[in-house]
């Protein structure tokens, strides 16, 4: 019995210590470049369209979205960003969509 409590009390605190080291990250969006978006410095940049449509939608008060739609969106702002490195991912949105409403 002892032997079990100890390989769970062993497991326990491998997993908290284990858990413990994992360091959170966070990413202000408004300041990813196109270079970061295109060449998945950040994450995947369909990530980053999925968080950009919540975003829109958000201001807009809707809660559906066309995935097919999203798709293409990502292809546009992608075409944008090879083009222009240097500008914001938030930038190229605005100039491809227009600006936030």
């Amino acid at each position: 019995m002892k032997r079990v409590q100890l390989t769970v009390a062993a497991t326990m605190l491998a997993l908290f210590s284990w858990s413990g080291a994992q360091a959170q990250v966070t990413i202000d969006i408004a300041k990813i470049t196109c270079d970061q978006f295109t060449l998945y410095k950040i994450t995947d940049p369909q990530n980053i369209a999925i968080w950009l449509s919540g975003y829109y939608h958000g201001l807009h008060k809707t809660t559906t979205i066309d995935t097919q739609q999203l798709a293409g969106n990502l292809q546009k702002i992608k075409d944008y960003c090879n083009l222009h490195t240097q500008e914001t991912v938030f930038q190229a949105v605005q100039k491809v969509f227009g600006p936030l409403q």
